[in-house]
């Protein structure tokens, strides 16, 4: 089959590209090359040759256009992901981007088999609580007033009492920055018009995800990527609130193993699945693993600053991906190897994580 993968050159679709053309797929690539992420213009070293490789932006119709012609399929991996207040940069890429493509699609009757889009549990806000009391809730965001009195976990929007984290399953979505939100818009427009035009489209919620190929250059987010710069630097490791944040990290080659389960199985049409790791760990313990598998130069340090906008905690349940024969394999230890050994080398590695925390602060993410 012919396959378009945007962002292809990037992450997760440079590893769902690699997968594909295992299985015996012809694979064309879109992707803008866009800095931070790429910083000279030129295809990256690991993408497969027998890729061709277009370059363009999801945002223009051409492109899209040029890209789609002949292809029976799409991963649609192309986004914009920082930790900016770049509010209408989100919804340009992520959801108008995503529009695009539906209405080329059906403008031109295009004859594809399935679309596989990138969402993220970033949808999902805080996620699923436990109170006591009042039993399932789902809190709103924390409010500038209580992130300044350092009270870091949501209280029950009933009764107003301490909550105990539990895993969130794909049925409430609740975003809460213009990331997520836009990432919520671009999963609605897919699965609605796909359901409604016949086009079996798949919406993959991803956990935080790691592993080699994830640009350092661009360490506005992402914890592997942060505390890997500054321990293999000897920096201390930037630990915010107090560390005691909740997080599933998932490994990169599981993810691209789930992108393929979904599109080959037609039980996963018009659906959206969380992707995550299986295992919940604090903030501060994984950037402890980080340091410790860095060579233990470095310490975890706990600032007590916050991003603004960010959740406490958030843990994906897996169960329905389960369900369709999917396990994560990949471990934290061994995906933090794997990274560490990438990271060093490459030629223009270095700290980038300090100049961008100063930069957040600047504009008000970092408080």
């Amino acid at each position: 089959m012919k396959i378009l993968v945007t962002g292809g050159a990037g992450f997760i679709g440079s590893h769902t590209v690699d997968l594909l053309l295992q299985r015996g797929h012809t694979v064309r690539v879109l992707d803008a090359l866009e800095p931070p992420v790429h910083c000279d213009g030129q295809a990256p070293a690991y993408l497969p040759p027998e890729a061709e490789f277009l370059r363009g932006d999801v945002r223009v119709r051409a492109d899209w256009e040029r890209a789609l012609a002949g292809v029976e399929a799409v991963f649609h991996f192309a986004a914009y992901q920082d930790y900016l207040p770049d509010f209408s940069k989100f919804f340009h890429v992520n959801a108008v981007g995503t529009a695009l493509l539906y209405e080329i699609a059906v403008a031109q009757n295009l004859p594809l088999k399935k679309i596989i889009v990138a969402s993220s549990q970033a949808a999902y806000g805080e996620g699923k609580y436990h109170c006591a009391r009042d039993g399932a809730q789902y809190p709103g965001p924390r409010s500038e007033a209580q992130l300044q009195a350092k009270d870091w976990e949501p209280h029950c929007p009933v009764c107003g009492a301490a909550m105990t984290a539990a895993l969130t399953d794909e049925t409430v979505v609740s975003p809460h920055n213009s990331y997520a939100m836009s990432k919520y818009a671009q999963e609605m427009l897919a699965l609605n018009l796909g359901r409604r035009y016949g086009l079996p489209t798949v919406a993959m919620r991803y956990s935080i995800v790691q592993g080699a190929r994830q640009s350092y250059r661009n360490a506005y987010s992402g914890a592997m990527r942060i505390f890997a710069m500054q321990a293999l630097t000897g920096q201390p490791l930037t630990v915010y609130e107090d560390g005691g944040q909740l997080r599933d990290f998932v490994y990169v080659g599981d993810v691209a193993r789930a992108n393929l389960l979904v599109f080959e199985d037609a039980r996963a049409d018009y659906q959206a699945f969380n992707v995550g790791g299986g295992r919940a760990i604090t903030v501060l313990d994984f950037a402890r693993i980080v340091a410790a598998r860095a060579g233990g130069k470095a310490e975890p340090q706990v600032t007590g600053e916050y991003r603004f906008g960010d959740t406490r905690h958030i843990v994906s349940g897996i169960a329905q991906l389960r369900a369709l024969g999917w396990e994560p394999q990949g471990t934290l230890e061994n995906n933090v190897d794997e990274y560490l050994g990438w990271a060093q080398g490459q030629p223009d590695f270095r700290n980038y994580a300090d100049e961008a925390r100063e930069h957040m602060k600047q504009v008000g993410t970092v408080r």
